[in-house]
């Protein structure tokens, strides 16, 4: 399932299909402790399947248009790089191990 695909889905479609995908990944990690499971791959599918669901329907309560975007990210305030640090002593940490 792509998230193209995800986004043209209205928000009572996506949490039906994330309910549906809960239910099928219950059943699938019952049966893996009975049993061998034919695809055990297919619990890693799913859960991954519902993380995408999750950020698609976050991404159109908050209304972001598209992820990764950089017009639709929020800018960060006062976050210092860790280069730039420095210690009570007014030496770089780089600096003090040497």
């Amino acid at each position: 399932m792509l998230a193209k695909d995800i986004r043209e889905m209205s928000e009572a479609d996506i949490n039906s299909r994330i309910a549906e995908l809960e239910r099928e990944r219950f059943n699938l990690r019952l049966a893996s402790g009975t049993r061998t499971l034919d695809d055990p791959l297919r619990l890693r599918v799913i859960r991954r399947d519902i993380a995408r669901l999750n950020t698609v329907l976050r991404e159109k309560i908050i209304g972001i248009g598209e992820a990764g975007t950089s017009a639709s990210l929020p800018k960060a305030r006062g976050v210092k790089s860790r280069v730039s640090r420095r210690t009570r002593t007014g030496t770089t940490r780089s600096s003090k191990r040497a």
